[in-house]
């Protein structure tokens, strides 16, 4: 298995990228994270999201959302996440190796982004009268749907229980 890949857009807040390095470093996903950052990537809040998984984490830094496509390469697939988005993110059969999408914090991804890809923006149902979701949940969601779509292959166990079943 190749791995999902995140995409995190112009992310802004540390605690949001840490905790979504965490959840790629625990699910072999590839972050990939476009500037600007909203802070540095040495910041004590990211690492400390992140806690001890840094050095299981596989992390590249782009200048734009172009080098991530041009790296990716022409037969890549990447699904854009957005609350203004038709289809859920349940709608659609996910592949080893696809690239999921996720703008920053306060706007989201930007508007030529979303109309120059409609076809493959999911969203996350939710409260009509609420604004979004934490980041770190909508990826957490996202990514846990691709990998159950995939059987969680690649995946071990950390442990089992032990003792009676009742």
């Amino acid at each position: 298995m190749k791995g999902l890949n995140i995409v995190l857009v112009e992310p802004e807040i540390p605690q949001n990228t840490g905790n979504i390095a965490r959840t790629c470093a625990c699910t072999g996903s590839h972050l990939h994270l476009v500037k600007p950052l909203g802070f540095e990537i040495d910041d004590r809040k990211l690492k400390r999201a992140g806690l001890d998984y840094w050095s299981e984490l596989d992390v590249s830094i782009y200048e734009n959302f172009a080098e991530v496509e041009e790296k990716a390469g022409a037969e890549a697939r990447f699904f854009f996440y957005t609350t203004k988005a038709g289809k859920r993110y349940t709608d659609v059969s996910f592949r080893d190796g696809d690239y999921l999408v996720f703008g920053k914090e306060t706007h989201g991804l930007p508007e030529p982004l979303l109309a120059a890809n409609y076809d493959n923006c999911l969203r996350i149902p939710m409260g009509r009268r609420l604004r979004s979701l934490n980041l770190s949940n909508s990826v957490a969601i996202a990514v846990y749907e691709a990998l159950r779509q995939l059987d969680f292959d690649g995946l071990e166990p950390v442990g089992h229980l032990t003792g009676r079943a009742d």
